[in-house]
């Protein structure tokens, strides 16, 4: 195991943008666990940082995903502050089972539809970029209404992205998202907290 560890250091080399990304991403999760709505304008600085690191590694879906995060951090951003009855602030919410399957679905067309794609480019991993571009984009949709499901997304995407970047050799990202498997599961646990305590 320390073989293995001392192998990954030597090879790392880190530039601005996996630190400036991690740094962002890292404040960002914390706002999310929080239910700040602040994290949505910092996910939006975080997708640009991201953006750029995925394109040079070749993680082509996991680049065009922060595109999309950028975009969505606007309705975001907007939904969690005005999203609830009245134009208040959104609550946490459950996702009703008959819309959890539609999610669910979506997750494995849209796995398949750009597995198809990559297998044209120069990715040397077209299976699990696909699959956690897909998990990762309707975690987020989930996660602009406050669904407290888009947590077990994040959660299984998170344990496949630890091993995605560490192969890449993005070993600050690879950490980063161990970091963020911690958050998602504290997340979890608070945003059920809350959802039990308001039900109650």
């Amino acid at each position: 195991m320390m073989a293995l560890i001392v192998e990954l250091m030597s090879t790392w080399t880190l530039d601005w943008t996996e630190a400036f990304g991690f740094i962002t991403g890292l404040a960002c999760v914390y706002l999310v666990v929080r239910e700040n709505p602040w994290n949505w304008p910092l996910a939006m600085v975080n997708a640009v940082f991201f953006l750029v690191l995925f394109w040079r590694t070749h993680l082509f879906a996991d680049s065009m995903l922060q595109v999309v995060y950028f975009c969505i951090g606007g309705y975001g951003w907007w939904n969690w502050l005005f999203g609830g009855e009245n134009h208040s602030a959104l609550s946490v919410s459950r996702t009703g089972a008959r819309l959890l399957s539609v999610y669910l679905f979506a997750c494995m067309l849209l796995t398949a539809a750009i597995y198809g794609v990559l297998v044209h480019t120069p990715s040397t991993v077209p299976f699990w970029d696909a699959l956690t571009t897909s998990m990762s984009f309707v975690a987020q949709v989930m996660l602009t209404r406050k669904l407290i499901e888009n947590w077990y997304l994040w959660i299984l995407a998170d344990v496949i992205y630890i091993g995605l970047y560490g192969y890449k050799g993005l070993i600050l990202t690879s950490i980063l998202y161990v970091v963020f498997l911690g958050l998602c599961i504290l997340g979890l646990r608070q945003w059920r907290e809350g959802l039990d305590s308001n039900s109650s």
